[in-house]
């Protein structure tokens, strides 16, 4: 089963025992339910990532950023310097949160 753990405007969506692409589905289908909010993917159930994973969230992260949202995936696996820099990805949940927090930021000033 997806977890979706929200906190304040964040929503943190998780999943074990899946297949990226089941995960994708299912995040799919939820989506509309969590739109409004921030959302951290957390990908620490997946072993093995590669950066073409990762590249499997950008439709919906462009989605979700172009409608004033952050959109953040949570995973050690990679090197980051191979990741685009249009989608964001960081290696702990922490920073996840640092970062929405300063595009919050970010967002509330205008820049």
């Amino acid at each position: 089963n997806m977890v979706f753990d929200k906190d304040g405007t964040t929503t943190i969506v998780f999943q074990e025992k899946t297949t990226l692409s089941g995960f994708l589905e299912n995040l799919n289908k939820a989506y509309p339910k969590i739109k409004h909010d921030n959302i951290v993917i957390n990908l620490f159930s997946f072993d093995k990532l590669k950066v073409n994973d990762v590249l499997e969230f950008l439709e919906l992260s462009n989605t979700h950023k172009a409608g004033g949202q952050s959109f953040v995936l949570v995973t050690d696996k990679l090197s980051y310097d191979e990741v685009p820099d249009e989608i964001s990805v960081v290696p702990t949940l922490q920073e996840a949160k640092d970062l929405i927090e300063m595009e919050e930021i970010e967002r509330d000033l205008g820049i």
